[in-house]
């Protein structure tokens, strides 16, 4: 094939969300390569591989790739909520709660039982105790049939231990396990548990490939070979069968190969800027375990408006409420133009150059009150 050439991302100075990233070149490449077969009829080679591949990873039995994170979580859920009444168990701030349009309640007919974690970082059985129903014969609940965790969670890691006392609590009042691993490459990359620890632990597990790992496209759920048959049946009932998949599947299999061995990197500068702000006085609303940084923007007593001025001025962009996601394709002048613009704005408020604002953005996508 031709040679081709690739102008700069234009994700490198966009901290919004590492979903922006662009396709490398070797992906394109490796897309430009790939098998054509017809995934619908199960006759595509390279699809195959990447779902046996993931299944693998994750100590599953069968691999199901699917158009996105969100299609992946439905699935799950419509496969393991059989009958209602049946609710659905989740952190409060989950995307499952917050971004998936409702599809719980849509598809599933399940209602959501949305808690708040006592430590403000991660569920722990203890607050699954106190908030499950337990099926009892009563006839008042919508018994809890599924948990679903989210790791990370605004960046945040659920420590492997935790995720098996929640095993043990679902397993013993017969509950499925489910994990919303978005992130889960960069739980493993940190070092708390490998994804097979992690994965052996849950009944099913969704993964996806268009954030952290920055292919262009896709998710996968695994779980047991009659589980994601179920799925597969399910998957097509709403749309969500694709033909030459093979095209896509080829950009996340070199995703793992060349992204996922750096992501890292993307910790390390996360954490560095967490330290640069603290020094500034504005300090982060949860923990730095990962890619993410959460700024507390009006504890400090700054605005957003004020932010995004001198941010748009240095061609740097983040997220609504000082939500910070740093990913492979990130510049490191990115990094420094991020430092100079919160270094400006604290220097010039101490001043008193601002004598006001409106607030800026406190919700929106990714907001501290809607991760």
């Amino acid at each position: 094939m031709p040679s081709l050439v690739f102008p700069p991302s234009p994700a490198a100075f966009d901290f919004r969300s590492d979903t922006i990233t662009t396709p490398t070149p070797d992906m394109v490449e490796a897309m430009a390569t790939a098998s054509f077969g017809d995934d619908v009829f199960r006759e595509d080679a390279t699809t195959q591989a990447l779902e046996a591949r993931i299944s693998a990873m994750l100590s599953h039995k069968a691999g199901l790739f699917v158009p996105s994170g969100t299609m992946s979580n439905q699935l799950a859920m419509r496969v393991h909520l059989l009958q209602p009444p049946h609710s659905v168990l989740c952190d409060f701030r989950a995307h499952l709660a917050q971004y998936e349009a409702g599809g719980v309640a849509s598809l599933s007919g399940a209602m959501l039982q949305r808690v708040v974690p006592q430590n403000g970082r991660y569920l722990t059985v203890e607050d699954i105790q106190k908030a499950a129903f337990i099926d009892d014969g009563g006839v008042h609940s919508a018994p809890t049939r599924v948990i679903s965790l989210e790791n990370t969670l605004g960046g945040v890691i659920t420590p492997l231990e935790e995720v098996r006392r929640i095993r043990e609590f679902a397993r013993k009042h017969g509950i499925k396990l489910h994990l919303d691993g978005a992130r889960l490459w960069n739980v493993a990359v940190a070092g708390a548990g490998t994804l097979e620890e992690y994965g052996s632990l849950c009944d099913s597990v969704s993964v996806c490939f268009s954030k952290g790992l920055g292919a262009p496209i896709g998710s996968c759920l695994v779980g047991s070979e009659e589980f994601t048959k179920r799925a597969r049946w399910v998957r097509q009932s709403i749309g969500g069968g694709m033909r030459q998949t093979g095209l896509i599947a080829a950009a996340a299999l070199t995703a793992l190969d060349q992204v996922y061995p750096k992501l890292s990197a993307t910790h390390d500068i996360a954490k560095d800027l967490a330290q640069h702000f603290a020094g500034l006085g504005v300090k982060t609303t949860l923990p730095v375990d990962t890619s993410m940084v959460f700024l507390d923007i009006q504890g400090a007593g700054l605005q957003m408006s004020w932010l995004k001025e001198a941010a748009t001025k240095r061609g740097v962009r983040f997220g609504s409420a000082g939500r910070i996601v740093v990913h492979h394709q990130i510049d490191p002048r990115a990094v420094q133009a991020l430092k100079d613009t919160f270094s400006e704005v604290v220097d010039l408020k101490a001043k008193g150059f601002y004598k006001g604002g409106d607030g800026g953005d406190v919700g929106g996508y990714g907001g501290m009150a809607r991760l």
